[in-house]
């Protein structure tokens, strides 16, 4: 007869990508559902794949998950760049696109100066115009995006298992 923690760790899936934050946000509850999936993750013995930031939400899903025993997988970019993003806005098609990453800034998931990576328009006139215009606003958006080598091999040498962080 399998024990509860057995019956429980059976999931069709060996490994899920969690895309999260590298922002805590300013509502606690985003930090408590992080901890609370892992915790899931972890019961259900599932591996995780994520944006690999050890800060915000990503660290804190990913900590827990490492901690539980389980594989962490960290993809980082190897660099964001300061470059325009430009959306043609035809008939306001984007408008639900562009009041999520508002409600993204009112979160504190995105700053303000990242906002306004993206540049909108509603005519392709218009549109060439902003991003000619263009200035980036957001030198140092994503500061502590990627770990450095030495807390990279801190963590492999330390966790005495297989897991990549």
């Amino acid at each position: 007869m399998e024990s509860k923690k057995e019956e429980k760790g059976k999931s069709r899936f060996r490994r899920i990508c969690v895309f999260c934050g590298s922002s805590p946000g300013k509502n606690q509850s985003y930090q408590l559902a992080a901890i609370q999936l892992a915790n899931q993750l972890v019961e259900s013995n599932i591996d995780l794949v994520y944006g690999g930031g050890s800060i915000g939400l990503m660290g804190l899903i990913s900590q827990a998950v490492f901690d539980g025993g389980r594989h962490v997988l960290g993809v980082i970019p190897n660099t964001l760049f300061p470059t325009q993003v430009g959306l043609l806005n035809v008939d306001g098609y984007y408008n639900s696109l562009l009041l999520f990453i508002d409600k993204a800034v009112d979160e504190g998931f995105v700053t303000p100066p990242a906002r306004h990576i993206l540049v909108s328009a509603q005519t392709a006139q218009e549109l060439m115009s902003k991003l000619e215009e263009y200035q980036p606003k957001h030198c140092g958006v994503a500061p502590k995006l990627s770990w450095e080598m030495e807390q990279h091999l801190v963590h492999t040498h330390t966790a005495n298992s297989n897991i990549s962080r």
